[in-house]
């Protein structure tokens, strides 16, 4: 790709926030997200009044002219919303640095507020989901997510023979690590291999070790133009890639219509990431992979070329994503461990690795890798110091 259309380091991440995660916050979803917002501009140094582009999820209840108001923004010049839940956040983040990069805005923010604690669960609506072809598999029993990543995960044992061992080797790794973060809603709370195998179960083969937590929380992440990033107050994280994906003939979750359903959308997401980094698999020391639920993890492992189809679940053997193994991952404990806000935090997490702040910091890690929710159409960053 010509230089003059990448936006290849051109971008960086130079303000993060985040308010505190919970099963039950008293303040309302706008309120979580201005908290976060301003959290983050002040990290940066940036005031309100100078973001002029916005971008969030179309799961988001907050809206762009409610938070722009209420934060005393100026002029919006751009601003957009990214599908499909979980795989939107890196997508947001993309949007904004494109919008950057090109001169369309000159400070970007994106957020992601949500009440998932105390809130509705989504499936409990489930008379009004019955569009499209869900209709074909919610009366007969898929009818929350876990159902379906459940469906997947057993496809996933029965072709390449992955365990439960394989996956509580996930599990524990990032509840290892929110066990250092104060901020995480376990840290104080540790697993042990007897806990995860004698769990009740969610969704068999996945029980409640296998699932993201429900939590109350807000998270925002600042982006600006690489030459402006070296004039505020915190070290820049550069925006190296981004790119967003799906296959062909997805169905949402259980990818039923494909002749692979195990070829997810990291695949496609992946293809073009790596072809437009410098940035190989092989040089990312430190990941932020999505993890509403365990088996996510293998799957984009292999996803995103860490290593061959089938091999994920290996992978997770002997520590080897766990802090001091070849490559850590959810280093904040992720939707498992820390909180589950739509993979947000997995972002804000990537950036305090870069800055060398994270409370599992990685050694020598000079690049991250972040994803967005495999099993829907998501998206994925390069992150480099």
């Amino acid at each position: 790709m010509s230089d003059i259309l990448s936006i290849k380091d051109r971008t960086a991440i130079v303000g993060i926030g985040e308010t505190k995660f919970a099963k039950h916050l008293e303040p309302s979803e706008k309120e979580l997200a201005c908290i976060a917002i301003k959290s983050a501009l002040d990290d940066a140094g940036i005031h309100p009044s100078e973001v002029n582009a916005l971008s969030s999820y179309t799961m988001e209840s907050t809206e762009e002219v409610e938070i722009a108001r209420n934060l005393g923004m100026g002029n919006i010049t751009f601003f957009s919303q990214i599908h499909y839940g979980g795989g939107a956040g890196c997508g947001c983040v993309l949007h904004v640095a494109m919008a950057v990069a090109t001169g369309q805005a000159d400070v970007g923010v994106a957020w992601r507020s949500r009440k998932r604690g105390s809130g509705a669960r989504p499936w409990a609506t489930v008379g009004a989901r019955l569009h499209d072809n869900w209709k074909y598999t919610r009366p007969y029993g898929l009818v929350r997510p876990v159902d379906e990543i459940s469906l997947l995960t057993r496809r996933y044992m029965h072709e390449y023979g992955a365990t439960r061992e394989h996956l509580c080797n996930v599990a524990m790794a990032v509840r290892k690590h929110a066990n250092n973060n104060p901020n995480a809603i376990m840290y104080e709370r540790t697993l042990s291999r007897d806990e995860y195998m004698s769990a009740r179960w969610i969704s068999e083969p996945l029980c409640l070790f296998d699932n993201c937590l429900e939590t109350d929380g807000a998270l925002a992440c600042v982006i600006v133009r690489a030459d402006r990033a070296k004039d505020t107050l915190q070290k820049p994280v550069y925006l190296h890639a981004a790119s967003q994906g799906f296959g062909p003939q997805h169905q949402t979750m259980t990818n039923y219509h494909c002749e692979d359903p195990l070829l997810g959308p990291s695949w496609a997401t992946s293809a073009r990431l790596w072809s437009l980094s410098d940035i190989k698999p092989a040089d990312i020391k430190v990941a932020q992979l999505y993890d509403a639920f365990s088996p996510l993890i293998p799957l984009s492992l292999e996803g995103y070329g860490f290593c061959e189809r089938g091999e994920g679940a290996a992978f997770t053997e002997n520590g080897a994503i766990e802090i001091g193994g070849r490559l850590p991952v959810n280093t904040s404990g992720g939707g498992m461990s820390e909180a589950y806000v739509h993979g947000f935090n997995l972002i804000n997490e990537g950036v305090r690795q870069m800055r060398g702040t994270s409370t599992n910091q990685v050694t020598g890690a000079d690049s991250c890798l972040v994803t967005s929710g495999e099993g829907v159409p998501t998206g994925a960053l390069i992150l480099r110091t």
